[in-house]
């Protein structure tokens, strides 16, 4: 029997559309590749010490690994809460205790644009941590604390460097 001109063109082109397909895997491989360095890269440690030059922080036996909360950086010279520039200027309260209204004033604000945390009682809480440098005086992280917990900031814990093991024995 004899095909069409169009049963003709029809089988040509089956013909040519028939074969197997195949994938490339190279070019997955390279992605793959990319995308693996590119996790490892970004994964975070929490751990790491601060990038402020100006603190020296105390070492420790310390054995708990610290959250990821806010941080208030004090060194001789600044006063940093998460990078931000606190004005350092001590005053005092009704109750002759030194506050650093500056610092409450960033704490509330910070305090306003997240999620309360509920403790037992039902009372909003919220953790901070305190990098000090070594040099600097009780006097100015004890400011430093009872301005936070002027604020929902009642949970304070200090940063510190942990000591080798050698060195704890």
């Amino acid at each position: 029997m004899k095909k069409s001109s169009r049963g003709k063109r029809m089988e040509r082109r089956h013909a040519k559309h028939r074969g197997v397909a195949t994938l490339n895997l190279t070019s997955l491989m390279d992605i793959f590749t990319i995308l693996v360095f590119f996790l490892l890269v970004n994964s975070s440690n929490t751990q790491q010490p601060p990038d402020n030059k100006d603190i020296v922080l105390p070492e420790s036996s310390a054995e708990m690994v610290p959250d990821d909360v806010l941080k208030i950086q004090i060194s001789a010279r600044s006063l940093l809460v998460q990078d931000v520039s606190i004005d350092s200027a001590v005053a005092e309260n009704e109750d002759g205790i030194s506050v650093i209204p500056a610092l409450v004033e960033e704490l509330n604000f910070r305090a306003s644009r997240s999620l309360p945390v509920l403790n037992a009682d039902g009372e909003a809480e919220r953790e901070l941590m305190i990098l000090a440098d070594r040099q600097v005086p009780y006097s100015t992280i004890r400011n430093v604390m009872v301005s936070a917990s002027q604020t929902e900031y009642s949970k304070i814990s200090f940063a510190v460097l942990r000591k080798a093991e050698e060195d704890i024995e």
